[in-house]
């Protein structure tokens, strides 16, 4: 049950984003009349006839339209970012577990080093040290998020390579790679697909609080962590502003989180 609720939150959030055009009041920096328009309330028809279900912020622009084009830049740098990592991940992990010797445990020791570092710390470090933008968070979240997947191939694959099919393509001949890449890795993307699941949602929050703090996706560009941090400041006189963004951002993550956990049940023997 908990699946289905969180996948049908995920569908609904993507269907949202991809048909931001239709479903809105057109382009999210749009401002007319802001004297009259600004910090309308929910539900409120302005002046020139256009409908707010979720109100306007300070420069009347329409929070709800704002919302739906910011899941796309929300969404899309947790998705690339999980997908960065996913890919460097099965790399390392990979190579590490089909090699021996000092290929191996040179790999593996620096993705301990890496997992090592306090991520957040480094995505502001790296975040500071170039000019903020959406592509930079996706390249940050995804270089510093690959450490756990790396870790998971590389118990995976020295797991598999011990198993029959493995030790029959050795004897046949095939190449380690060829072993790798055909045999071992497909077979070791259970628990990878698990992790990109709950990592989506991680990824989502990091990106938000990037923003937020000024060094992720900058204004006027729509995402939910700039939202969220220009409606900090009215949360009194207009808390919509704020509650909307953040709202969509705890439903996406808890949902990211509940598709996770139950791949994760269902991945697992005897998991209730």
């Amino acid at each position: 049950m908990r699946e289905r609720i969180g996948l049908a939150v995920l569908i609904l959030a993507v269907a949202v984003a991809f048909a931001a055009p239709q479903v809105t009041n057109g382009h999210p920096d749009r401002q007319r009349d802001v004297a009259l328009t600004r910090f309308l309330p929910p539900l409120t028809t302005d002046m020139h006839g256009d409908w707010h279900p979720l109100g306007t912020d300070r420069f009347g622009r329409d929070v709800w339209t704002r919302l739906a084009y910011g899941a796309r830049i929300s969404l899309g740098v947790g998705a690339l970012a999980v997908a960065i990592s996913v890919l460097i991940g099965c790399l390392i992990g990979g190579v590490a577990g089909i090699s021996r010797g000092w290929i191996s445990n040179g790999l593996m020791a620096g993705t301990d080093f890496a997992l090592a570092l306090p991520r957040v710390v480094l995505l502001l470090l790296l975040a500071a040290l170039w000019r903020p933008s959406a592509t930079l968070v996706v390249v940050v979240l995804g270089l510093t998020g690959w450490m756990t997947i790396a870790r998971l191939v590389y118990g995976e694959v020295r797991s598999l390579a011990a198993r029959g099919f493995a030790e029959s393509a050795w004897a046949l001949g095939a190449t380690r790679g060829r072993i790798l890449w055909r045999h071992l890795i497909p077979n070791a993307l259970t628990p990878v697909i698990v992790a990109a699941a709950l990592g989506v949602g991680n990824a989502i929050l990091l990106e938000a609080g990037l923003s937020y703090l000024g060094l992720g996706v900058q204004a006027p560009t729509a995402s939910w962590g700039t939202m969220i941090a220009s409606g900090g400041d009215t949360l009194v006189n207009a808390p919509w502003v704020a509650a909307a963004p953040a709202l969509a951002l705890v439903l996406v993550v808890i949902a990211c989180t509940l598709v996770g956990d139950a791949l994760r049940d269902r991945a697992t023997p005897g998991a209730a």
